[in-house]
């Protein structure tokens, strides 16, 4: 464990909140499994909920105060930021997290900051990039598989690429990942981006992508702070504690 511990911000939401007695309190929220996994592999956890004064001179500005980013799950990104219309299924859109994730995710790569995107944080990443995504799976695929059961996170196989650094991480086997997901990132539109297709779901879902230019840029869709293994966050970790290190 390193002696002087990264720090990790993750992004979250701020929602309004019911903790009796209080009603409808503005509040920040982050499911602590978050938090949890960047504890457990030795860093420190700090929240970076969204602001109203958001610019990327801002984000810049955070992010020099970290040693890495996660950028979390939730909500689908707005369909307007890649220039579609909405899905009858996509949920309410969330514009203080799109707007702030994104300009977090820029400011980020240009400063090569180790960033792990989850879930909509590997859509966020993609869009911010120029990609697109696919708004709603079973459209495509036919089934359920990515997202059965509303509010129960379920479990599928991806398949890592041979050679990737997602692959070096995890190993190059199918692996059973905690899945909840109904959009994924259409892989043809990552072309010119600088993000390659890192794991793969049998229908053909991109599950993970990743950018090679970077010291650690990597992106799944499935939940991993909900699984055992740590070791994607372990990953993130030690690459922000190397920056650190030679930022010191």
């Amino acid at each position: 464990m390193p002696t002087t511990r990264p720090v990790i911000g993750i992004t979250c939401y701020v929602e309004e909140v019911d903790r009796f007695p209080w009603v409808g309190q503005r509040s920040v929220v982050l499911p602590h499994r978050y938090v949890a996994q960047v504890e457990a592999v030795g860093g420190v956890a700090v929240v970076l909920p969204p602001r109203p004064d958001v610019d990327e001179v801002m984000a810049r500005a955070v992010l020099e105060r970290v040693d890495g980013l996660v950028v979390a799950g939730g909500a689908d990104v707005e369909a307007a930021r890649y220039d579609a219309a909405p899905h009858p299924t996509s949920q309410d859109p969330r514009p203080d997290r799109d707007a702030w994730e994104t300009a977090l995710v820029r400011a980020a790569e240009e400063v090569d900051l180790p960033t792990l995107g989850i879930c909509r944080g590997m859509q966020v990443m993609a869009v911010a990039a120029g990609g697109v995504l696919e708004q709603h799976l079973p459209d495509r695929v036919g089934h359920e598989a990515h997202s059965p059961r509303p509010g129960v996170y379920t479990s599928h196989h991806v398949e890592p690429v041979g050679g990737s650094v997602l692959a070096g991480i995890l190993g190059d086997l199918p692996l059973d990942v905690p899945t909840y997901h109904h959009q994924a990132v259409v892989p043809e539109s990552l072309a010119g981006t600088g993000w390659s297709p890192s794991a793969w779901h049998e229908d053909g879902t991109l599950e993970a992508m990743e950018d090679r230019s970077g010291r650690f840029r990597v992106a799944v869709q499935w939940h991993a702070e909900e699984g055992e293994c740590a070791d994607l966050f372990a990953a993130l970790v030690s690459a922000a504690t190397e920056r650190a290190r030679l930022r010191a």
